[in-house]
């Protein structure tokens, strides 16, 4: 109430509209209160602040129920309209809202499916996938939100990582073995499967840029003793295919990679390959927004792992 004993409105919030919608539509306080998910002397007292604060009584009760009065009637159909034209304008900022996940080649399954069907279905956000050559600098460029990051290589103190889980390592080399002057795995692998610790054995072929699998792998030199460096995840499949050597990637590609002149293998014995969201600690698109997607990432590779130990 004002000094002049006129009401104000200054003391409304949302929480009072709702309150008094829910109260209004059920003509109960018991069954309002449940809708709400609060208790119902919570749901009392927040009627009452806004009975108070408008300085009018919106609602009859007595022994035989809830009733609105006059004054409530009225005031119930421009509460809704307040209700429903803010959820109208919840609705479409979430629609505009974009979360950036950039990826640099075959986002892993099921994972992606269901964090991202998830998070839209939570948020109304949506999720746009960016394919880059270097997640990690789309990142720093602030191009992407979040990067989907692959492997065990470093990335800078300035990002925070959040690990998904581990995939099975496999290898990958062309189909037609190329003579060669000497034993090399590379040349004429085995038929059944390679062993990690031949990799001194092995021309590996690298993508220095986003890859799975280099010489940070091996740090105490034990790794291949011949590398071939490619940029990109087009340059280095066409590599392996072309004989140059071979390649290790995360078992997802044994699954999805269609090329006629390449062939998978197991890798006993092999270190399993991390998956991990790199980001910002401060992200533009909105911390809270950001959050969300986190939790519905980690939520899909708890299910996953779950469904693979079943």
């Amino acid at each position: 109430m004002t000094t002049s004993g006129r009401a104000t409105a200054s003391g409304v919030e949302l929480r009072h509209l709702r309150a008094f919608a829910a109260v209004a539509r059920h003509r109960s306080f018991t069954r309002a209160a449940e809708e709400l998910l609060i208790t119902q002397p919570a749901l009392s007292r927040t009627v009452a602040q806004l009975e108070t604060g408008l300085g009018v009584r919106l609602l009859d009760r007595s022994s035989r129920g809830v009733a609105l009065t006059d004054t409530g009637a009225q005031f119930l159909v421009h509460a809704e309209r307040t209700l429903a034209a803010f959820d109208a304008a919840v609705a479409a900022a979430r629609r505009e809202s974009v979360v950036r996940l950039g990826f640099s080649w075959l986002l892993p399954d099921p994972w992606a499916q269901r964090a991202i069907a998830g998070f839209e279905r939570a948020t109304d956000a949506r999720v746009e996938l960016v394919r880059c050559d270097d997640p990690l600098d789309a990142l720093d460029r602030q191009t992407v939100d979040v990067a989907l990051v692959r492997g065990g290589k470093p990335v800078a103190a300035t990002l925070r990582m959040a690990r998904l889980y581990d995939e099975r390592r496999v290898a990958v080399h062309a189909r037609e073995e190329r003579p060669g002057d000497g034993p090399d795995a590379s040349r004429n692998p085995p038929a059944e499967a390679l062993r990690w610790q031949d990799a001194h054995e092995w021309t590996l072929v690298v993508n220095t840029v986003s890859g799975t699998t280099g010489p940070w792998c091996w740090p105490d030199g034990g790794g291949p003793r011949r590398y071939v460096e490619t940029a990109n995840f087009d340059e280095w499949i066409e590599s392996v295919a072309a004989g140059r050597g071979i390649g290790i990637v995360p078992e997802v590609a044994e699954r999805r990679i269609q090329h006629p002149a390449l062939r998978f293998l197991p890798v006993t014995d092999a270190p399993p390959s991390p998956v991990r969201l790199a980001y910002r600690p401060e992200s533009g698109t909105g911390s809270a927004l950001l959050r969300r997607f986190l939790e519905a990432a980690l939520d899909a590779a708890a299910t996953c792992v779950h469904a693979s130990e079943a």
